[in-house]
């Protein structure tokens, strides 16, 4: 039963292939800005690193992760679930993995299945192939990193002939410059609206050791293309909010359009 969750927005600056002081920076935000309850706490893209392509000097593996054994301990600590994306070596492969750490300890993952070629991702990380729907106190939350958000297919809902969305909201984790901010600002409202759902969108601040300036513009957006937390512009913040499972079944129950797509035509 879907009830209303508070989500958590970590918009933050990184410092650059430091992992303790990142971490470090994430546990003093936290302790400083998140004195309440909440139920999802979301971090930016490649959290304690920063977007590098430092892949096989800076990866962690799944069983003997700093990365992921902070995010356990914060789950645990905060009884939320921890979304955030790292680097991650598997069998030989390096991968830019979003993990959603629940409070139990449970971990399930998403490997970015686009690579941003422009920054060469492509040629140091090695690409998923599967879509992850996490479940959460009643929610279906679908995983997405940065450059997913110009792939529409990537993100694509549905609905049962019993009316059941394949999923409630899209969390997206990124480091998307400022240079190309707007893009950001267009697309995640067309993801809420085309998909009948939320999005969540997180981004970091400040500039990093390949002199891009980010500026953030972490939002979140209803169903109808709304915002329910506007971008929050160029500072580091903790912003927490409610989503309310009521405004999503409304919007869906007067507007069906995602019923009526029709799935049987072959582009």
């Amino acid at each position: 039963i879907m009830q209303n969750i508070n989500i958590t927005l970590v918009q933050t600056k990184q410092f650059w292939e430091d992992k303790i002081k990142n971490l470090e920076h994430f546990a003093w935000l936290l302790e400083k800005q998140l004195s309440h309850q909440t139920d999802i706490i979301v971090f930016p893209e490649m959290f304690h690193t920063g977007f590098t392509m430092n892949a096989a000097l800076l990866a962690e593996k799944m069983e003997d992760s700093l990365g992921i054994d902070w995010l356990r301990k914060t789950a645990k600590f905060k009884n939320a679930l921890c979304i955030a994306s790292l680097i991650i070596e598997e069998n030989g492969q390096f991968y830019n993995r979003m993990v959603a750490v629940h409070p139990n300890g449970k971990i399930e993952h998403y490997d970015k299945v686009h690579l941003f070629t422009l920054a060469k991702e492509d040629e140091h990380f090695s690409s998923g192939n599967k879509r992850t729907i996490v479940e959460f106190r009643g929610w279906k939350i679908l995983l997405q990193v940065c450059y997913d958000l110009r792939f529409p297919e990537n993100a694509r809902n549905s609905v049962s002939s019993f009316g059941n969305f394949e999923f409630d909201a899209i969390i997206y984790v990124a480091n998307w410059p400022e240079r190309r901010i707007t893009h950001w600002d267009k697309l995640l409202p067309a993801r809420a609206i085309e998909n009948q759902c939320f999005v969540i969108a997180v981004n970091r601040v400040g500039a990093d050791a390949n002199n891009l300036e980010y500026n953030g513009s972490s939002q979140i957006i209803d169903a109808l293309g709304n915002y329910v937390l506007n971008p929050i512009q160029c500072e580091e913040s903790v912003q927490s909010i409610d989503l309310k499972h009521d405004n999503l079944e409304d919007t869906r129950s007067k507007l069906k359009f995602l019923k009526d797509r029709n799935q049987r035509i072959n582009f």
